[in-house]
């Protein structure tokens, strides 16, 4: 993993992503080059390289919208193949728009194909190498993690898909303890066995501390001498932050929260934050009024009015504030006056609102919110007070969410589905608790595009 501006990035997908951007470069110079209409442009060292750059960025954008960028799908070569077709008739009509806007850059038809067929053939090389690669032992560290309590269950769980790593073992710290690991993976020391000579002999390379109780438990010493040769000691809470990008609340403390770097907030980072929300929700708006006059429309032809609703939600600092969006569901969706979350296949929404919802149209209108300063353009979604009221009882930390602003998107929004029940709540809040632990502008900007990939497969909608 790689960290940027306080944002885990995995060391493997930046370099995806580099590579490819200098397959489409290269692609899309030398397809310039040899079809340039203007003869004193024939050659390649004399084609412009901003027409270049804006179609690599754009390609880079059309892959990254059908979510080659979202996961590790290197790993997968049927789904890189299938949503490579995707991105490949996206980005015909991309390339062919672009390059046909100046008059001097007309690619031919039967040359442009041979510039996307080499965008193809190295992409579709990157991948396969990555691919290769992925299934060799060698690149991975081996770790070894001390503790099997519940604290590790769920690392454990995301260890076992998770190939970033190789688990050599977890070491039990307490004779009695009930082992949440898989029981082929506890390695006990043996009698006389140091800590320092298991590492040696597994050839470990990073110790994971996941023992919830360490007084008179943890062999500080000998993890001091493991230290010294080079092997990474690592807390739970912050090995399963980098790993996964989210937090463990059953890792978490109060402690932990206050003396780590991040929870920390700033009158320079909340004026960056605002000044960014006040350009993307200008942009955003000036983009999508047509849609959502289209959209507004649609509704009142099919359920009349109200076309726009409001709602209450809690905002920063447990503030109440009404949350505007395109009615989706009837207008007696809740007359018995009981709050309900969203169900999968919901009677009560429109045949309008399914659509609506399901390419997140209805969320539009909270640009109004972000514009009033009530709401962000990415931050934790806001909740109804009925269900934050028994949430806050039900799940610890639950409140640090309201730190910050809410926001229309955010990173639990693209990296998990739509919460309707308590555990669905409790994944969310660790992908929510890792955004309010790390926002800073860099995050945004990668929640923003993993937003594209999520309006367009419809993933989260409800």
């Amino acid at each position: 993993m790689v960290r940027i501006f306080r944002h885990y990035l995995s060391a493997k997908l930046l370099l995806i992503v580099a590579l490819e951007a200098l397959v489409f470069m290269l692609s899309v110079h030398l397809g310039l080059a040899f079809n340039l209409s203007s003869p004193a442009l024939a050659d390649a060292g004399d084609v412009p390289l901003f027409p270049t750059a804006v179609i690599a960025l754009g390609l880079l954008i059309v892959m990254n919208g059908v979510g080659l960028y979202s996961a590790d799908h290197w790993k997968d070569l049927q789904t890189v193949r299938a949503r490579l077709i995707a991105a490949g008739l996206v980005a015909i009509g991309l390339v062919i728009v672009i390059t046909h806007l100046p008059p001097s850059f007309v690619v031919e038809p039967r040359r442009l194909a041979i510039t996307l067929l080499a965008i193809f053939t190295g992409v579709s090389l990157v991948r396969f190498a990555f691919y290769k690669l992925d299934k060799l032992v060698f690149f991975k560290p081996r770790v070894l993690v001390l503790g099997t309590g519940s604290r590790v269950a769920e690392f454990a769980q995301f260890a076992q898909r998770n190939r970033n790593h190789l688990i050599i073992g977890y070491v039990p710290f307490e004779a009695s303890a009930q082992h949440y690991v898989p029981p082929s993976l506890v390695l006990p020391m043996a009698a006389g066995e140091s800590l320092p000579s298991m590492v040696k002999k597994h050839e470990i390379d990073q110790i994971v501390i996941a023992v919830r109780d360490r007084r008179g438990k943890l062999p500080m010493h000998e993890l001091v001498e493991c230290r010294l040769q080079g092997v990474k000691i690592t807390e739970l809470a912050t090995a399963y932050e980098r790993e996964y990008r989210k937090v463990s609340l059953e890792s978490i403390s109060a402690s932990w929260i206050m003396l780590d770097e991040g929870f920390s907030q700033g009158s320079f980072r909340s004026g960056v934050k605002r000044l960014f929300d006040l350009s993307a929700s200008a942009l955003l708006l000036l983009l999508s009024f047509p849609i959502i006059l289209v959209a507004a429309g649609c509704v009142f032809l099919e359920g009349g009015f109200p076309v726009l609703y409001r709602q209450e939600r809690v905002g920063q600092r447990g503030r109440v504030f009404s949350m505007y969006k395109l009615r989706s569901m009837t207008k007696d969706a809740e007359c018995d006056g009981t709050p309900r979350w969203a169900a999968t296949q919901d009677v009560r929404t429109t045949r309008v609102g399914r659509i609506i919802r399901k390419l997140h149209i209805d969320e539009l209108p909270q640009i109004i919110n972000v514009l009033k300063g009530e709401m962000s353009f990415v931050g934790p979604r806001p909740e109804r007070p009925y269900f934050v009221d028994q949430l806050v009882k039900q799940i610890p930390y639950y409140s640090l969410r309201h730190s910050i602003k809410p926001g229309i998107t955010g990173w639990a929004q693209v990296r998990y589905p739509y919460g309707a029940s308590l555990e669905e709540t409790v994944e969310k809040l660790q992908y929510d608790l890792y955004y309010v632990k790390n926002h800073a502008l860099f995050l945004d900007l990668v929640i923003l595009l993993a937003t594209i990939e999520v309006v367009f497969s419809g993933k989260g909608a409800r």
